[in-house]
């Protein structure tokens, strides 16, 4: 019996670990074809990968047949599960997205802010595209997504796409449960977190280690210092005013938020001596493909940790494992609301707690958002939703309403002038926007 997996964007530098998870799980899932797909750009990129790819299964034993290719259709045939990691105009995309906001004072960040608006608005016709390519020629197939921003990508094709069968991962509540276990000294299996929020706006509800509860010993730690921030996020605590009043684990993206003078402050210090978050991962991938580019190499590489996403593959192989084998574990994930956060749509895509089987993810109810963070999750929920309603129109007051309802933004003329700015440096790759930037 085969079992097939398509990892779109496989030329990525992430690609070694979701073959060293699938390789890992082998016994549990029983991979037989794993097919890497890339776009033409990414060729060279693509070839490094799969050779380093083969390696890494020849050392394994594991008889997983591996190949690779820019024909994303012809890949797509067969497929029982389809990994996207795509990053629509790359690392110099990023850069522009990053550095363009903080020319202007504003925060210049790759998920986040205008930058993360422009991700999605670059990302959402791809995807689209991808996901109708998967309704037609694999409709079986579970889309598995991990392409930021992760939370409005998913909503997007859970909500306008052909296809249903779509579940969005994250690294961020992966990172925060094994680095609270590292802290409370147990193993990640005996820490459980009750996740309450949206994607990359999750907060940590309850902690609990073998079902019982931790979660004012987590906070005092989190006051003394805790970091549990993935390589591309500069830890800068958190208040004990903080913490006793919320009775909440922020994640490590909430700095933006909550700490945006002091985050801006340090970005922009960072930027005029060290170039953008961008620009450093591009030597840092430079580096990293040497690496993979060594002969001998065949295993991921430890410098690929100090990469953002390091660690997804765990979060991605795990998944599929619950769902290939009906295992009803319970996992973080980005999936329809359906009465879990009773504040929230049944149709709104929320990060949370769900019981993973054949049939997906099923959230576990986790009661209403705290009074405290009521009003700011409301907010981040409608300007979700403004962006994926400008992400497919391409016009330009629905981008400006998107850009002006963000918090980090939130400036009349600012969005206007961080509006333009974008639209025009990346016009190659929105083609919704044609009228606006042509």
């Amino acid at each position: 019996m085969s079992l097939k997996i398509v990892v779109i964007g496989g030329g990525s530098s992430y690609t070694p670990e979701i073959i060293e998870g699938i390789i890992r799980r082998h016994d549990s899932l029983p991979v037989t074809d794993i097919v890497l797909v890339d776009v033409e750009n990414g060729k060279d990129k693509l070839q490094v990968v799969g050779e380093l790819s083969k390696r890494m299964i020849l050392k394994s034993g594991k008889p997983i047949n591996l190949t690779w290719t820019l024909d994303r259709k012809q890949a797509l045939i067969g497929a029982d599960f389809v990994s996207t990691q795509i990053r629509v105009g790359g690392l110099e995309a990023r850069a522009k997205d990053e550095r363009i906001p903080l020319s202007h004072g504003f925060i210049g960040q790759e998920t986040n802010g205008a930058g993360g608006i422009f991700k999605a608005f670059r990302t959402i016709p791809v995807m689209m595209e991808m996901a109708e390519d998967i309704h037609h020629i694999c409709p079986e197939a579970w889309m598995i997504n991990f392409t930021n921003p992760a939370g409005i990508i998913t909503e997007t094709l859970l909500k306008h796409s052909a296809h249903d069968k779509v579940i969005g991962v994250c690294n961020i509540p992966f990172n925060m449960r094994h680095s609270t276990a590292e802290i409370l000294d147990v193993s990640p299996e005996e820490v459980e977190i009750e996740f309450i929020g949206i994607n990359h706006f999750v907060f940590g509800k309850k902690v609990t280690v073998n079902g019982l509860d931790y979660t004012e010993e987590v906070l005092n730690k989190l006051k003394q210092g805790l970091d549990y921030s993935p390589a591309n996020i500069v830890n800068l605590g958190w208040s004990s005013t903080f913490i006793d009043a919320t009775k909440l684990l922020p994640n490590p993206y909430h700095q933006y938020y909550f700490q945006t003078k002091e985050v801006l402050a340090k970005d922009i210090k960072a930027f005029n001596e060290n170039g953008t978050r961008a620009e450093n991962v591009q030597e840092l991938e430079k580096s990293l493909f040497e690496l993979y580019q060594n002969p001998n190499l065949n295993d991921k590489p430890k410098e690929l940790e100090e990469r953002g996403g390091a660690f997804y593959s765990d979060v991605a192989c795990s998944l599929m494992n619950s769902i290939y084998n009906n295992k009803k574990d319970v996992q973080t994930v980005n999936t329809f609301n359906n009465g879990a956060i009773p504040d929230l749509p049944y149709d709104a895509v929320i990060e949370t707690n769900c019981i993973i089987s054949k049939n997906g993810a099923k959230p576990i109810s986790v009661g209403p958002l705290p009074s405290v963070i009521k009003g700011v999750v409301y907010q981040m929920k409608a300007f979700e939703e403004l962006v994926i309603k400008a992400g497919l129109s391409g016009n330009y007051n629905d981008a400006y309403n998107a850009m002006i309802m963000n918090p980090l933004v939130s400036d009349e003329k600012g969005s206007k002038i961080l509006l333009d700015e974008l639209l025009k440096a990346h016009k190659d790759y929105l083609p919704q926007f044609e009228e606006e930037t042509g």
